[in-house]
């Protein structure tokens, strides 16, 4: 069990729980920047509806700078579901997600993608016994409502993936891993997730969402942001102080600061595509995803006064409740 709160890529649950829910993000952006595609494989064990999935969102750009979204739900049997510890994988169907690959065969009225991606070496997330995954402490707590685990805040890719008869190429592209599992995802919650700046270093994950808690429930977050190879930390459970200075359905602004650094960040949404998430366990609540935001980061660093500013690019963000 421990090793499983450590490393959260690996299957956390088993095949005979009730009202739970499991899946890994796989987030990929081709070297020319014109197409972004993120791959959501999983489980979702509920009475009379146990089945395995591969959900997917297909972002492009097409001739005349249109952009074109597809998203889809491809269902398996729960006999389709296949894992490994050592070395890691899962695999749903005859598509197959580890750490070192992406091979995928998805067919549907939408879509038709092929091929097969690798994984460069992962940039992990700084972890100790108190926090042995991004979410610190809570990571120890049984019977959590929704478990978050990040894998990776970037990597680089390659490899060729043939979309509706098109040949994407992926190579010195970049990619981003993160997972959930649990129960249900929280009635409100923000996500923002980008790794595509000026600056390839630089790479962010952010949270804020309703927790429900012993018969009561607060307003938690999560903030990643890794750069130049450091790391800082905005969260809930090391003290940091969170403000949502402006939410509307196409922007959001918060403000973050722990005892180093302030962090300023604006998410800005254009268009977004439908996925499915998950309620007691059974994949049946629509959500809107957008995987072509903008990110705009302020950084200032306390310890050395220095100040740090980006904009990114193929943002993925989700407003749910809020």
């Amino acid at each position: 069990m421990l090793r499983k709160i450590k490393y959260p890529i690996l299957f956390q649950g088993d095949l005979k729980k009730k009202h739970y829910f499991e899946g890994w993000y796989y987030k990929q952006i081709s070297q020319d920047e014109r197409r972004v595609i993120s791959f959501i494989p999983g489980i979702s064990l509920f009475d009379n509806d146990e089945h395995s999935f591969v959900q997917y969102i297909f972002v492009r750009m097409d001739e005349n700078n249109n952009r074109i979204t597809k998203t889809g739900y491809l269902r398996y049997p729960l006999e389709a579901f296949k894992f490994k510890d050592s070395p890691f994988s899962v695999q749903v169907g005859e598509n197959i997600f580890s750490e070192s690959m992406v091979s995928v065969k998805l067919l549907d009225d939408e879509i038709n993608i092929e091929g097969t991606l690798e994984l460069g070496d992962f940039t992990p997330i700084e972890k100790s016994i108190l926090m042995p995954n991004i979410m610190g402490f809570f990571a120890y707590i049984p019977k959590m409502e929704c478990y978050h685990g990040v894998i990776s805040m970037n990597h680089s890719l390659g490899g060729i993936l043939k979309i509706n008869n098109e040949d994407v190429d992926f190579t010195k592209g970049n990619g981003y891993i993160e997972k959930d599992w649990g129960t249900s995802f929280p009635k409100e919650y923000m996500w923002i997730q980008c790794n595509n700046f000026k600056n390839k270093t630089a790479s962010i994950f952010a949270s804020i969402a309703d927790i429900p808690f012993m018969k009561k429930a607060f307003r938690g977050f999560i903030c990643n942001l890794s750069l130049d190879g450091k790391e800082y930390r905005f969260a809930t459970y090391n003290n940091s102080k969170l403000k949502i200075d402006k939410i509307t359905d196409k922007n959001v602004m918060l403000s973050l600061e722990n005892s180093e650094a302030i962090l300023k960040v604006e998410a800005i949404l254009k268009e977004a595509g439908e996925l499915i998430a998950p309620q007691k366990g059974k994949m049946q609540k629509v959500i809107k995803e957008e995987l072509w935001g903008e990110v705009k980061i302020h950084l200032y660093n306390k310890q050395d006064y220095s100040i740090y500013e980006d904009v990114g690019s193929m943002a993925g963000i989700e407003i749910v409740g809020f």
